[in-house]
């Protein structure tokens, strides 16, 4: 949101609950290095919990909107003509030297500014302190107009981020398409606004990001890689003209395969823009089936083949049009690609995950064994001394030897929301570099620490390293970190039928890890104050036994 999306001024607007316009402007010209620190005061004087003060009554008249305080070089301005008497040019010249820090016109004009105020009944000290904040002013001053047109567009796209939420954000991406970080950032702000974003698909999608009849957000084909303008304006249009696609065959009949080519439509297939054919999908079009063509390339020769015979209009001896049929290519019955797989593909053309992330299937994983994301690392210092444990993908692997042939390497993590590099040296890379491979799913367990330096011109450098403590797969995390698990069951749901299907569950998961189930007050959803009514199996933890429980339970499952 334009000028307000920082976490710095979002809290002060949380702390300020603006009421006027007024508020806005002044916002805007006190987020700044200097003026920022008179925003708390702002904010209580606002609110009534600071008296309002003013050096002399005739400055209320300018000061009344900013609650006392000096925001503006117009304030400035006015108040010079006011109690001095300046003329409008003076108060120019007074605003210009302020603006640039001109001293020596600064100090030029002070003797003017005294002597004129207190010849109109103004206390000479007060105007010497007023004149000596103004100096200080100087080092900030902001042109309030300019502040004004800030405010003004601040309010707009506040406003319409409130009431249009998925045309706004929709407008947001489109504007930032060829910026993938940004369209990174901001998918996240519309997951956290929950605001549903859909992948592309050639029956709905446009170039740019747009909302459907549901109000969600429908992935933009322009934000493909490798699908262009012109192949995005020849899909859209026949579907504008002539309906909806059915299928690959449809499709590709349909369009100028000039306009649309191979690596085009390839594009199209890896990112999900076809997911919505029935009887299709990703693995499909790339099966060579023993060939050395994909079943893509196939459907393409098949297309204008078909093409080609409608466009000869050969005719018989006879004068009859011909009838042959050229025979479709069977669609190849093979199996999806794994889920892994298709989102690779899918964040390769699309530059993110957008049917899902690779870490939703570890979110049990990630919400008992971790407490932070990989964002906490941007600011090493606030986390010194502090245990971690995350959750991340490796997306990239770069290893070498130091000149004393010692072997290092450079890992790229990521998670839902952050990337961060991180440095693997001596014994801590050769700990690690069997896991450290791109595409694991990784749980990370460490420690950041501090270490001090003496420099030898007397100065001290500080360090702060990530250090890890253990790395495993997040596929080992139940194995490893869990003891046990826990359920509950309502006294209402409890009868034979529950217990069978519990006895066939728990026989087929036999383990070393502690299932408790208790038995809980169907009104109060509080454990009875019964004996037997918490009950303990031995089991092997899994995400199957974990999704079985789920089908039995309404409450959330414990792991411990």
């Amino acid at each position: 949101m334009f000028q307000y999306e920082s976490p710095g001024m979002q809290k002060h607007l949380k702390d300020l609950k603006p009421t006027v316009f007024a508020d806005l402007i002044a916002m805007n010209a006190l987020y700044r290095p200097g003026p920022m620190e008179y925003i708390p005061s702002f904010v209580r004087r606002k609110h009534g919990d600071e008296e309002i003060d003013y050096d002399l009554p005739d400055m209320e008249e300018y000061l009344k909107e900013t609650y006392g305080i000096t925001v503006y070089q117009e304030q400035v301005m006015l108040l010079s003509q006011k109690l001095a008497g300046f003329s409008k040019g003076e108060a120019d010249v007074l605003r210009k030297a302020m603006g640039k820090k001109q001293k020596a016109v600064l100090d030029k004009m002070k003797p003017k500014f005294i002597d004129q105020a207190s010849e109109k009944g103004h206390d000479a000290k007060v105007l010497e302190k007023v004149w000596k904040d103004w100096e200080a002013f100087a080092s900030y001053a902001f042109n309030k107009s300019h502040s004004t047109c800030y405010a003004w567009v601040a309010y707009q796209t506040a406003y319409l981020k409130a009431h249009f939420p998925a045309e706004y954000m929709a407008s947001v991406l489109s504007n930032n398409l060829n910026d993938i970080k940004s369209v990174s950032f901001f998918m996240e702000e519309c997951r956290r606004s929950g605001i549903k974003v859909l992948g592309p698909d050639v029956n709905e999608s446009a170039y740019r990001f747009t909302v459907n009849k549901n109000g969600e957000i429908r992935f933009g084909m322009g934000g493909m890689k490798g699908v262009g303008e012109a192949a995005v304006l020849e899909i859209n249009q026949e579907r504008a003209e002539n309906g909806e696609y059915k299928g690959l065959f449809n499709l590709l009949q349909r369009i100028d395969l000039r306009t649309v080519n191979k690596r085009t439509l390839e594009s199209l297939a890896k990112g999900g823009a076809f997911d919505s054919f029935e009887n299709e999908h990703r693995a499909v079009y790339f099966d060579k089936n023993g060939d050395d063509r994909t079943f893509l390339e196939k459907a393409m020769k098949f297309a204008n083949s078909v093409k080609e015979s409608e466009e000869s209009s050969q005719v018989s001896l006879f004068g009859e049009a011909s009838d042959v049929q050229i025979p479709e290519p069977p669609i190849p019955q093979v199996e999806e690609w794994p889920r892994i797989v298709a989102l690779k593909a899918e964040k390769e053309i699309n530059g993110m995950y957008l049917s899902s992330h690779p870490l939703d299937e570890y979110k049990l994983e990630l919400k008992n064994y971790t407490n932070a994301g990989l964002g906490i690392f941007q600011d090493l210092e606030q986390i010194s001394g502090k245990k971690f444990m995350v959750a991340a993908i490796v997306t990239e692997v770069r290893s070498g030897v130091s000149k004393r042939g010692d072997q290092f390497g450079f890992v790229n993590f990521e998670d839902y929301r952050d990337t961060y590099e991180l440095g693997l040296f001596g014994e801590d890379y050769h700990k690690f570099k069997h896991l450290l491979q791109k595409d694991m799913m990784l749980h990370l367990t460490g420690i950041v620490k501090t270490t001090r330096r003496k420099m030898t011109d007397g100065t001290e450098k500080v360090y702060h390293r990530v250090n890890l403590q253990r790395v495993m797969l997040l596929s080992e995390v139940l194995e490893q970190m869990a003891g046990g698990v826990e359920f509950r069951v309502r006294l209402q749901d409890l009868d034979m039928n529950l217990i069978d299907q519990l006895e066939d569950l728990l026989s087929t998961h036999g383990g070393n890890k502690t299932i408790k189930m208790v038995i809980t007050d169907s009104h109060e959803e509080k454990p009875l104050s019964l004996e037997m009514s918490t009950y303990q199996y031995k089991v092997e933890l899994s995400h199957d036994l974990i999704e079985r429980l789920k089908l039995i339970t309404p409450y959330d499952i414990k792991l411990n």
